[in-house]
């Protein structure tokens, strides 16, 4: 085929330009067009640094203006960024026992609601009142961490949690209510187990639909329509399942990262495997047993290996390579106005970028000393921010003068498999999983209009205690690890 010439994107640029100003082409489709365009992804480079944390960041994203971006970190706090000028905006505690995993601002609420979930299992609401002060309640809990939450885009009232217990929950702020859906378990085997869940996404063209994903190889969709609000319904079956057919029966792939594109395209990142990207007609229906060729032995709990559910290049998913998924709980992303790229973290520090249509790799970014875990596009321009094991967030905007080229050799890291999804790091976190379960086992107090931690005073201050003395002890999967020195 041949190759495009190096200045046609610049020509095109022109012809845009021109037509533009005769009236062919309307400001936002030239907008668009822009900011689409791959020059500008080959620019990306970084614009400034967000520091002020005292812990790995593992939490990064944007309020629908765009003007501010939320972080969250293992020091326990969320911190509101004026990315330009990289000043903090407001800072306080997240009310959380150990490492905040994700908080976001809810749209619609002149940026002053924010959910947050953590490695304490948590599930929080920040209301940011008048002069500044902050004031936080736990909405749900979770048996074990809470990796990620999911917000109705157009909604400032609801929110999706998903934890390692396998459990899914719908809450609603209006109410500060916690319901449980379901807890998410295998397909097959002798022993269904629990799926330890790491993301959930909803589909931003369909808000009634949410993806899961976690220990095992199947992203399941689930409509909440289909949800009896009485209880009188399982709502455990899901829609629809996806997952591509060389995986299926695969014991030792999971999924960290889970996205959908502004056309309902699945986006699914696998722990040490690749990236795939799913249209709804490659689902595999609510029965995945009996759309793949996979047969269960009654009197085993092996199970065959299964062959290729479809092998017609129309139904088989785009797949993304290069990057390194080991290490960490690291999500996956799109990029662009109209989703054209996508965007994802390695354990060897760097930002991988490549065409959403075709798979090509374009861009190698390097971005953190140790691993990226987080990138999430602005709403509005070319530009991302990103967070890993170091304390910073950087953002990016195509402000370099050359065009990147791709390195000749992609260097990457080759950790040794550690369990990564379920291990325990640190003493802290040990102490806090252990005290978790035990009170989970005994009468926990409801979910709603609780405005502490729900621990004794007594059993607090020892475990600040032991926290205190254990800060530098090492990493959760989804970071680097405690920050040193006690926490204030």
């Amino acid at each position: 085929m041949k190759k495009r010439p190096r200045g046609a994107s610049l020509d095109q640029a022109v012809v845009d330009i021109r037509r533009r100003e005769v009236g062919g082409l309307s400001g936002l489709s030239f907008a668009r067009r822009l900011a689409a365009s791959e020059g500008l992804v080959l620019r990306l480079d970084i614009y400034n640094k967000l520091k002020g944390h005292r812990g790995c960041v593992n939490t990064v994203g944007f309020n629908l203006g765009g003007d501010i971006v939320i972080s969250g970190s293992d020091d326990r706090h969320v911190k509101l960024w004026d990315w330009q000028t990289g000043k903090v905006k407001l800072s306080f505690d997240s009310g959380h026992l150990s490492n905040v995993f994700q908080a976001k601002i809810m749209p619609y609420t002149d940026d002053r609601s924010i959910v947050t979930c953590a490695a304490d299992g948590q599930a929080r609401h920040a209301q940011i009142l008048e002069g500044g002060q902050v004031q936080t309640m736990l909405l749900a809990k979770h048996r074990g961490r809470a990796h990620k939450l999911a917000i109705d885009p157009g909604s400032p009232h609801i929110v999706y949690t998903c934890g390692e217990d396998g459990l899914v929950q719908h809450l609603d702020l209006r109410s500060n209510t916690a319901r449980e859906l379901f807890t998410c378990r295998e397909v097959y085997g002798t022993h269904v187990e629990v799926v330890h869940l790491n993301a959930i996404a909803i589909d931003p063209r369909n808000p009634n639909l949410f993806v899961i994903g976690g220990s095992d190889e199947y992203a399941r969709v689930y409509d909440i329509r289909n949800y009896k609000w009485n209880g009188s319904h399982n709502f455990g079956r899901s829609a629809n399942y996806f997952c591509p057919s060389h995986l299926i029966g695969e014991a030792h792939v999971g999924i960290t990262g889970l996205a959908f594109s502004g056309q309902s395209e699945l986006l699914v990142s696998y722990n040490d495997e690749s990236i795939y990207l799913f249209t709804q007609e490659m689902g595999l229906g609510p029965d995945p047993l009996s759309a793949s060729t996979k047969s269960v032995d009654s009197n085993s709990s092996e199970v065959t290996s299964p062959t290729a559910v479809n092998v017609d290049d129309n139904v088989t998913p785009q797949v993304y390579k290069g990057h390194r998924n080991c290490e960490t709980v690291k999500g996956v992303g799109f990029f662009g106005p109209k989703c054209e790229y996508v965007v994802s973290g390695s354990d060897c520090g760097r930002i991988f970028i490549w065409k959403k249509k075709g798979g090509q790799l374009i861009r190698v970014m390097a971005a953190d000393k140790h691993v990226v875990n987080c990138i999430e596009p602005h709403p509005h321009i070319p530009a991302l921010a990103s967070s890993g094991i170091e304390n910073d967030i950087k953002i990016w905007t195509p402000k370099a003068i050359e065009r990147a080229t791709l390195p000749m050799k992609v260097e990457q890291l080759k950790p040794k498999a550690r369990g990564w999804m379920y291990r325990i790091s640190s003493p802290r976190e040990l102490l806090l999983q252990l005290y978790s379960l035990e009170r989970w086992g005994a009468n926990a107090p409801e979910h709603g209009g609780e405005t502490s931690s729900g621990l004794a005073a007594g059993q607090e201050e020892l475990m600040e205690l032991f926290f205190a003395l254990s800060a530098n002890g090492n990493g959760s999967p989804d970071g680097g690890g405690d920050p040193s020195g006690p926490l204030l």
